[in-house]
């Protein structure tokens, strides 16, 4: 069996208690699978002006070279969900953690658009696989008493990724003199952007190895001896037996193999309640443009006036806020809920959207056609813009991942996340690419209109429909 090397003996023998340091221990482990998810969605940012120099891509080129990965995305967590339920969530990472070092090394050598896209889309379905996989994993090992914490410590991990990307990104430019220039063997620096990444998927890769596999899985495959064996490991002996009664009870009576159709309710011949939940959760956390910030941060920065490396900058000074914010949310999301935090989230992203959009409203045309701001917006547009990111690290950002992780039945869980996840990454890819579109159209006050609109309908929906989890075992969870 995996996984008994992150523990001393002494733990593993302990009878009597929870082995908190292990879970903690692989816990993180799971969580660089968010760390590679944060830095592959980030790394573009700094790249988009040497896409356009190398492949000579237009507007819309460069709109689905920078978008291509999202098409990754939602195929990975749609197939990630259901490998996940067949193969395993430990061997679904592992695939994703070769997958993301494939993409690093293919993505910077790329000599044409459509090889870049190609290596763009591989990198895509690891992160997809990520997304889900790791809150899934974390879920399934940690207890109720203290998941939420632990879960939120993949928000982190992404922001972590998406700051290390800005502060990469920022570095390599600045040696090189732009993301243009060459830097190290006569590579442009937008090429190291990528390569970069390789270090910490190889990290990933390794550590993998030492983890045990999910014991909720083992359960549902029948491999009961081995969910016992890392049912102890993780809450002691007494407490295995109890808990893998528990989980099996939690599954269909006739235990079958979870598969798409369990999303169905039976007596209604309706899609389950819960599943809309977590597509609306997944689509609501993209309808409010967190990833136009994300990846379009320098170009959005320098139409309104900011030098490429002032706009690179701001960009690593999002990242720090947005770890703050996550640092906040972990102390709070087991003590107030998750429900409170999504509220929360929505009223402050409403409010602060909607002063963004006034800000870029304001904005005239300086002699070289560019947007410009006055000094007064100027100022109002980077602190409401840095405002609207922290309110959603605080709350959607890392909430949304947390209850996708939880909130399903043990029966579902895997075709749940596969939906939900899939509803994620197309609704972020349709933000993605149309936000080029936008600019060009409506302009940035117009397109921040949209997501102030769609941050205020989410104040409705949590408000009606989703219901909180704190506390609860997973084996509690209804649907």
């Amino acid at each position: 069996m995996h996984g008994i090397t992150l523990a001393p003996a002494t733990d593993v023998e302990n009878d009597g208690a929870e082995n908190t340091r292990f879970i903690i221990l692989i816990s993180c482990v799971a969580t660089i699978g968010g760390f590679l998810f944060g830095f592959d969605s980030g790394v573009i940012n700094g790249t988009v002006d040497g896409l356009k120099q190398a492949f000579q891509s237009s507007s819309a080129g460069v709109g689905f070279e920078v978008a291509s990965m999202l098409l990754g995305c939602a195929f990975g967590a749609f197939f990630a969900g259901r490998l996940g339920d067949r193969w395993g969530r430990r061997t679904v990472l592992i695939v994703a953690a070769i997958l993301f070092l494939l993409s690093a090394t293919a993505a910077g050598a790329a000599g044409s658009a459509v090889f870049f896209v190609a290596a763009r889309v591989i990198g895509g379905i690891a992160v997809g696989a990520a997304s889900v996989m790791s809150p899934a994993y974390i879920a399934e090992v940690a207890s109720a008493r203290y998941r939420g914490r632990l879960a939120t410590m993949q928000q982190i991990a992404i922001i972590s990724g998406l700051f290390c990307a800005f502060l990469s990104n920022y570095l390599l430019a600045r040696a090189a003199g732009a993301s243009t220039e060459p830097l190290w063997l006569n590579q442009a620096a937008w090429r190291w952007m990528f390569w970069m990444q390789a270090i910490p998927s190889t990290l990933f890769l390794l550590l993998l190895l030492t983890i045990p596999e999910s014991p909720r899985f083992l359960v549902v495959k029948k491999r009961q001896q081995q969910a016992l064996a890392v049912l102890a490991k993780l809450y002691g002996h007494a407490a295995a037996s109890i808990k893998l009664d528990e989980i099996d009870a939690s599954l269909s009576a006739d235990h079958h193999r979870p598969r798409l159709s369990d999303l169905i309710d039976k007596s209604k011949g309706k899609l389950r309640t819960i599943v809309w939940v977590g597509i609306g959760l997944a689509t609501f956390q993209q309808l409010v443009g967190i990833n136009v910030v994300f990846y379009y941060g320098a170009v959005l920065w320098q139409a309104v006036g900011f030098s490429e490396s002032d706009a690179l900058l701001i960009n690593v000074i999002s990242g720090a806020l947005s770890i703050g914010a996550c640092i906040v949310t972990i102390f709070l999301i087991d003590r107030i809920g998750r429900k409170p935090l999504l509220w929360i989230g929505s009223v402050g992203m409403a409010i602060t959207l909607a002063l963004v959009s006034v800000a870029f409203a304001s904005a005239s045309l300086d002699a070289a056609g560019k947007l410009a701001l006055s000094p007064g917006m100027g100022k109002l547009a980077l602190v409401a813009a840095n405002a609207y990111v922290c309110f959603f690290n605080l709350s959607w950002g890392p909430v949304m991942w947390v209850m996708l992780g939880e909130m399903f039945p043990n029966q579902i869980r895997g075709s749940g996340l596969a939906v939900a996840g899939a509803a994620q990454w197309s609704s972020n890819f349709l933000i993605t690419v149309t936000f080029p579109i936008l600019l060009a159209g409506i302009g940035l006050a117009g397109a921040y209109g949209i997501y102030t609109v769609a941050a205020a309908l989410s104040v409705y929906f949590v408000s009606r429909w989703v219901r909180e989890t704190r506390g609860k075992e997973l084996e509690q969870m209804e649907g």
